[in-house]
């Protein structure tokens, strides 16, 4: 075998079983110089690249073509393309002409060809380009066909299309009648995939609207997809188990001729009718579900309540807490409140919220309370190093989860307690700022430097913020839910809250959290949790 062949791989039997002498391209050894280039490029090339040579088109290829072709292969190697390419000759035969007599080269995206490539007209899809090969005269000797095929990307993104337009067309309806209508008007309009398709059913019809025709029940004797084959046709049937109108409803479609039966095709028409069947599905469910909405919010709102204990009240100080859940949903969040006392007595108070309204949520948000009470009580420091050890806890028990919290602890030393005042030291990990009532009944945030959610990243320092509270002062701690609104920025929200809160210096903890629920939890779509501590005017056992 000539030396000029030693890189066609797999191919090399095949170039050695051409009588390459018969061909119009004569004995390799006669081969011109522009021609032996060509081919030694192709052989090289990792690239579907074939060349069409001489003026019959004589093909050349390598290893990465012959999966572009199937089982044209290995008779199309030395083969005029004419005599490889019937089916298609009428589209590629003129491009090839005309980029030999031109000159000018071809650029084709995505083109559909009906190839016979596995016995039968397929459908396929190629982006190539078609360029000419000159020898030293100028002439043009032959055709470089650079290709990849493009045919699993085109079908793809057709069918992701049709499901998508088809789920759009079915969302809003609650019908099941109406559905099976807009289904089939849907499915009628992709006639590539689905050249015919229909809802039958397989038992008694429903009442006015759609019937459909019926099918014999026995139709599926084991599993919910049956494929009928013949010479003629193809027919895949998918039952939709359990849905209106009838007991069983079947999705029929005649399946194309020139797309092979493969997993992606059949798993396609499933996708079609697991799509059916969740339309009819949420349609009837939506009924029922708007019966319980009630009793699920209230059994949300109960499941909640049972992960937040009382909170601690010492001697001389009022504490208040809440939990109120969204108005409009009934769904379990990851808000959460605590209030505890640490081994030297002192008051710990902490809001907080885990990212996302449901029962993840809510499980990892037990986890993040309990952990932080352990590592409070175990370690014994400030807010800011409590905070520091709780993220480290929370990433080597692997809870990835997004949160926010203020820790807030109440301390007094003896020249405090003589005048009934306390210090409030704190840290804050993303949270909304608390706000500061007054004895005067001024009302402020106590901003800080903003500092990292937790669970973001390791190693995180925080740092720690003091205030001193004297009689008559208030503390509110609080979730977002109380100051986020969608139709307005939070600042608008914070601004609010302080303006709503100025002049109750006279109000107790417990009307605090009252006032702030009424005046909040309707107008918000998120859940509350609330702490208040307040230092009363006149503390009970202070001796002056």
């Amino acid at each position: 075998m000539d030396e000029l062949f030693e890189a066609a791989g797999t191919l090399r039997s095949a170039y050695r079983e051409v009588d390459w002498a018969s061909t119009s391209l004569g004995a390799v050894s006669g081969w011109s110089p522009t021609l032996r280039a060509a081919v030694d490029l192709t052989l090289h090339s990792r690239f579907p690249v074939t060349l069409f040579w001489g003026q019959q088109f004589v093909m050349i290829y390598n290893e990465a073509y012959v999966e572009l072709i199937g089982n044209k292969h290995s008779a199309a190697l030395g083969a005029p393309a004419a005599r490889v390419f019937p089916e298609i000759w009428d589209v590629i035969g003129p491009m090839l002409a005309s980029v030999r007599s031109t000159r000018r080269a071809t650029w084709t995206r995505d083109m559909r060809l009906l190839m016979d490539r596995q016995g039968y007209p397929e459908e396929c899809y190629f982006t190539f380009s078609y360029s000419a090969a000159r020898g030293p005269d100028g002439q043009v000797e032959g055709v470089v066909d650079i290709a990849t095929e493009t045919t699993a990307q085109v079908l793809s993104q057709r069918r992701l299309i049709m499901l998508v337009g088809l789920n759009d067309a079915l969302s809003g309806l609650d019908d099941p009648a109406e559905i099976l209508d807009r289904a089939v008007r849907v499915l009628r309009t992709v006639p590539q995939d689905l050249p015919h398709v229909d809802i039958l059913a397989t038992g008694a019809t429903g009442g006015a609207g759609h019937t459909p025709p019926v099918v014999p029940s026995t139709t599926f004797h084991d599993g919910d997809v049956v494929v009928e084959t013949s010479a003629e046709t193809r027919v895949m049937r998918v039952r939709l188990p359990g849905v209106p109108p009838s007991a069983d409803t079947v999705l029929v479609a005649r399946l194309s001729q020139h797309l092979p039966l493969d997993d992606d095709y059949l798993g396609f028409v499933r996708l079609v009718g697991a799509t059916v069947a969740q339309a009819l599905h949420r349609a009837q469910t939506r009924q029922a579900e708007r019966r319980v909405a009630v009793l699920e919010r209230d059994l949300s709102e109960r499941l909640q309540r049972s992960l937040l204990t009382p909170p601690a009240r010492p001697p001389g100080l009022e504490v208040a807490v809440r939990y109120q859940p969204a108005g409009k949903r009934a769904r379990i969040g990851g808000d959460w409140y605590d209030s505890f006392l640490q081994p030297d007595g002192s008051l710990t108070l902490v809001i907080g919220d885990v990212a996302g309204h449901d029962q993840q949520a809510a499980t990892t948000m037990a986890q993040i309370r309990n952990l932080l009470r352990g590592v409070a009580y175990a370690v014994r420091k400030s807010p800011a190093a409590v905070l520091e050890g709780l993220e480290e806890a929370m990433r080597g028990l692997g809870l990835n989860e997004l949160a926010t919290a203020v820790l807030a602890r109440v301390e007094q030393d003896e020249e405090q307690a003589r005048a009934g005042a306390r210090t409030l030291c704190w840290s804050n990990a993303g949270h909304p700022p608390p706000v500061l009532v007054a004895p005067d009944g001024t009302a402020r945030l106590l901003h800080t430097p903003p500092e990292m959610l937790l669970g973001v990243r390791a190693g995180v320092t925080r740092g720690d913020h003091r205030v001193t509270l004297t009689p008559g002062c208030a503390v509110v701690l609080y979730t977002d839910g109380l100051v986020d609104r969608r139709d307005a920025i939070i600042d608008d929200g914070l601004a609010g809250l302080v303006d709503h809160l100025t002049g109750r210096h006279g109000s107790t903890a417990e009307q605090l959290c009252d006032l702030l629920l009424t005046r909040y939890a309707t107008t918000g779509d998120d859940d509350i949790a609330l702490v208040v501590l307040r230092i009363p005017p006149e503390p009970a056992g202070v001796p002056r």
